[in-house]
């Protein structure tokens, strides 16, 4: 009896070791063995309001992402992947208006249009647009809170990018 346990339990532990369970908490869904490459090209901005250095924020987002979010190596061209677009609105609208008749909340609003290609499966590739909002209280001025809700803005569009592209959810 006692053989037959510690050999059930022997069988158990070698099933156990010969058998293991990989998790990704990353979202990412990619077949490295054919996808090596990504080529990020970069965002201009062509909206008609500009803010500068919303492209520097944006660019450096969308690549950090891709970069600790995969193992695919990013290049210059020719890549197996291929992410390019421009930032194509950036609008500030009265969100809410007060009893005084004056705006009480500012909604702002950053659209990215994106070309996707997936060189090795094309069938993936798309070319859409991907917003995102945010507001701020109209008693404050927009210089004051710019940089912050841009970077809100810009993670939750790239949080999108990411997903459409790579995550295929």
């Amino acid at each position: 009896m006692n053989r037959k346990v510690t050999s059930l339990l022997l069988l158990l532990a070698t099933l156990a070791s010969a058998c293991t369970i990989s998790y990704r908490f990353n979202g990412a869904s990619i077949d490295y063995t054919t996808t090596k490459t990504i080529q990020i090209d970069n965002f201009p901005i062509r909206s008609a309001y500009v803010w500068a250095p919303m492209q520097s924020i944006f660019q450096n987002r969308i690549t950090e992402v891709f970069m600790n979010q995969t193992k695919l190596q990013q290049v210059k061209k020719n890549g197996d992947l291929q992410i390019a677009g421009e930032i194509v609105a950036f609008d500030q609208f009265n969100k809410g208006i007060s009893s005084n008749g004056y705006s009480s909340q500012v909604q702002l609003k950053m659209t990215v249009n994106v070309r996707f290609v997936n060189n090795k499966k094309h069938d993936e590739d798309f070319e859409r647009q991907f917003t995102a909002t945010t507001e701020y209280d109209a008693t404050q001025q927009l210089n004051a809170v710019q940089e912050e809700l841009v970077t809100q803005m810009t993670k939750d569009i790239v949080d999108q990018i990411f997903n459409a592209t790579v995550a295929n959810w």
